[in-house]
C-alpha cells in the first residue's frame, strides 16, 4: 500500500473546507456544530441580522481610521460617540460587532496592548487599526 500524495488541488479543497467562517451579525467564529450554510452563530444573531446602525458604525470606523495616520488606532467608543451622541454607551457592543465583521473581511485588526488578538475571544478594552 502506497502513501497518498497530497496535490495542490487537495490542499486548496482542504483549506476551503476549514476556512474560518464568521457570523454575519456579530463577527465571531462560527461554532464547529454549525451547518456549512449557516450565516448566524445563534438565534439572537439570526433575529438581529444587520441593520442601518450596524452599517453606519462600519462606515464610521472606516472614516475615523482614514482620518488618522496609517499607524494609528481607534477605540470602538470613538465610533459609538460619533454617531450616538449622549447615548453612545448603548452603541459600544454594536461597535465591537462592527469591528469584528470588518476583521473577518480583512479590513481592520483588533489589538489589545498593541498585540493583534482574536476578535472572537477578546475580552476587555480593544483598539481597532488597519492591517500592517
Amino acid at each position: 500500500m502506497g502513501r497518498a500524495i497530497r496535490t495542490e488541488d487537495d490542499a486548496r479543497r482542504l483549506d476551503a473546507a476549514h476556512a474560518e467562517r464568521t457570523c454575519a451579525s456579530c463577527g465571531r467564529r462560527m461554532p464547529d456544530s454549525a451547518s456549512a450554510d449557516a450565516k448566524w452563530c445563534s438565534d439572537a444573531c439570526r433575529r438581529h441580522k444587520l441593520d442601518d446602525a450596524d452599517r453606519t458604525l462600519e462606515r464610521t470606523i472606516d472614516e475615523l481610521l482614514d482620518a488618522r495616520a496609517a499607524t494609528s488606532s481607534i477605540c470602538p467608543s470613538d465610533a459609538a460617540r460619533a454617531i450616538g451622541g449622549d447615548d453612545w454607551r448603548d452603541l459600544m457592543e454594536p461597535a465591537r460587532r462592527a469591528a469584528r465583521r470588518m476583521v473577518a473581511r480583512g479590513e481592520v485588526e483588533i489589538t489589545q496592548s498593541g498585540n493583534v488578538v482574536d476578535p472572537s475571544t477578546a475580552k476587555g478594552p480593544i483598539r481597532i487599526r488597519r492591517p500592517r
